[in-house]
Parts: structure tokens; sequence; C-alpha cells
């Protein structure tokens, strides 16, 4: 049995015309009914009865037809499934992200996939550093990831979607904080608090090369797994910090942000994803982020 014989057959059973059904199926009447007998014979029932003025189902006929029409539909579902995996409408996206940066740009990103292709199953691992995304997308255990420039890893491809720059994070009783902008040469003597050392941090990184380049190491004492717990750390009074400009929608008693003084910061977010990673479904992703999320022009 083949489902162009189901086809036919559904075709003829609905017209009850073998000449209407034959030009529905946009084939010729005698292969058509040749479809029919072939069916017949394999089912061994006779399906329809037949004169030369009329056709008519048999009870076998009429039990035959609610089944038949079930498998061709389910036929159409998986036909359509295929095709819209093949154009990436469906699978699963896996993404690493973390940073007040990912806060803001990655809802943009995922409600837009969610409302064009609903089929796109999307798994986020928060609290994954640049560093950290940037390995697990070349080594395959992530599709895309929320990453600061540059990445140097080989085979792992990148679009900019945003620029930043570093902010002071102080506490508002803080001498400084009555400053317009903030001298890194004057935090010299200061306590931070700043991302963990040991993830690939993009911004402790920043925050650790602005502070030598302005002479001095800085003097960490004590770390945070996010911006929001660092923050509250700095309106406790635990330190001082250096983040990214992103941040700043974020509200803590008792502490300000301050610019910095000189030549801005400047930390560039971006996607990451491996070149050479076959799923349709980050295709479909990396189009939608390319409109929703565009690589701001040069500055």
């Amino acid at each position: 049995m083949e489902f162009r014989h189901l086809a036919g057959f559904v075709a003829v059973a609905e017209e009850l015309h073998f000449g209407r059904a034959a030009a529905r199926l946009h084939i010729a009447q005698p292969p058509l009914s040749q479809q029919i007998r072939q069916l017949e014979s394999e089912l061994g029932v006779q399906l329809f009865e037949r004169s030369t003025r009329s056709v008519r189902l048999t009870s076998a006929g009429r039990a035959f037809l609610d089944p038949a029409r079930r498998v061709l539909a389910d036929l159409e579902v998986a036909r359509r499934a295929a095709q819209a995996g093949g154009r990436g409408e469906v699978g699963r996206v896996t993404i690493g992200f973390t940073g007040a940066s990912s806060y803001e740009t990655l809802p943009v990103l995922t409600k837009a996939v969610r409302a064009r292709h609903p089929g796109i199953e999307l798994v986020l691992y928060g609290q994954t550093y640049s560093g950290e995304a940037v390995t697990r997308v070349a080594d395959g255990d992530h599709d895309l990831g929320f990453v600061r420039l540059p990445v140097l890893r080989e085979g792992v491809a990148v679009r900019l979607i945003e620029r930043e720059f570093l902010v002071a994070a102080l506490p508002a009783e803080h001498p400084l904080a009555r400053h317009h902008e903030i001298r890194l040469p004057d935090l010299a003597a200061e306590p931070f608090v700043t991302f963990p050392g040991t993830r690939g941090s993009a911004v402790r990184d920043a925050l650790v090369h602005a502070c030598v380049t302005a002479g001095f190491q800085p003097r960490i004492v004590q770390e945070a797994p996010d911006s929001y717990t660092m923050l509250a750390l700095v309106g406790a009074g635990v330190g001082i910090t250096l983040t990214v400009s992103s941040v700043q929608h974020i509200r803590i008693p008792g502490m300000v942000y301050r610019p910095l003084a000189g030549e801005p910061v400047v930390l560039e977010l971006a996607l990451a994803w491996r070149g050479d990673n076959p799923s349709a479904a980050l295709r479909a992703v990396l189009a939608v982020a390319e409109e929703v999320l565009p690589t701001p022009p040069s500055t």
C-alpha cells in the first residue's frame, strides 16, 4: 500500500466520480482506476460500487475512509515538520549568558525568537561568564553565547551587538561620590569588590587592566557572582567597583554611579557561535538576532 493509493481513494470517496477525482489529483483517470484496483486487491475488499452512472462507497469503503484521512493528515504533519526543521523553525538552541548587559539584550532576543519561531526551544544558562561562554561554544556545549570582545578562540564566530564603557560605583557617603567624575588614580587605596577571578569575567579583567594602566594594582577584598550582589556589597560599604554602564538601571540604596575621567574604557558585547555549527535552528536564531540586536555603527 502506497500513500498515493490512499490519496486516490480519498479523492474518489469525496468526489464519488473518477473523472473529477483524477482532475483534483492532476493525473489521468486510467492510472487512478488502476490505483484503486491495486488498493482493493491488497485489502481484499471492494471499496466502491461502480456503474456507468454512479460511484458509491461500499460498507468497507465507508469504514476505511476516516482512517485513510487520518493517515494522510499525519503524513502532511510529518512533511511540514521536516520542512520546518530544515528551515530552522523547530529545534533546540542553548545560550550562555551573564551580567546586566545580557539581562537587557537577552529578553529582546528570546521574545522575538518565540514570536517568530515558536517551534524553537531556547535553553538558557545563566552566570556563564564571557570566558566560560567562549569555551562552551568552542567545545560544542552551547550553541550561542553572550561574550566580550576580543574573542581569539579558533573556530568561534562573533558579531558585535553593543558597546559599553566602565563607570565607578561607590557608597553614597564616600568622599569621592561628591565629585562629578572619578579619576582612576584616586582609587588606588580603595578596597574593590568585583566578579570571581577564576571564571573568565571580562568585566573583572577590564577593571584590573584599567587600574594597572592608571598605575596601581586594585586591592580586591570580596568577589560576587553577579552585578546585583556586587552592587549590594558596594551599597553596604564593603568596597567600590568598576562596572559596565548598562548596569546603571540597577538602583541600590546607599550606592551611586560616577563616570570615569579621561578616555572612556570601552567594552564590546557580542554574540559568539561555532562557525561550523550545522544547526538550522541556530541559523534562524542568528537571523532574528541580526534584526533585533543589530551591530551598532562604528564610532
